[in-house]
């Protein structure tokens, strides 16, 4: 009798400890993280594929996809 009131104050302690920890583990994982801020998507002057603002390699008022489009110039 007396094992199986010490097995119920156990659980009821593991019980308690478990709560009392629990808020403090999901605040930390709720925090969410900071969505990434649009960016203007620009078409290669040569090619035509669209590529972020600043990824875009610019030679004037053109865009380009790589050094090797812009190399070879608007198409």
């Amino acid at each position: 009798m007396k094992y199986l009131v010490l097995l119920i104050v156990l659980v009821v302690a593991i019980g308690i400890w478990r709560s009392r920890r629990a808020p403090d583990a999901s605040r930390d994982k709720s925090t969410p993280t900071p969505l990434a801020l649009p960016q203007d998507m620009l078409a290669c002057a040569h090619c035509g594929i669209h590529i972020p603002q600043a990824e875009a390699l610019m030679l004037g008022n053109y865009a380009y996809c790589s050094a090797e489009h812009r190399r070879l110039g608007p198409a």
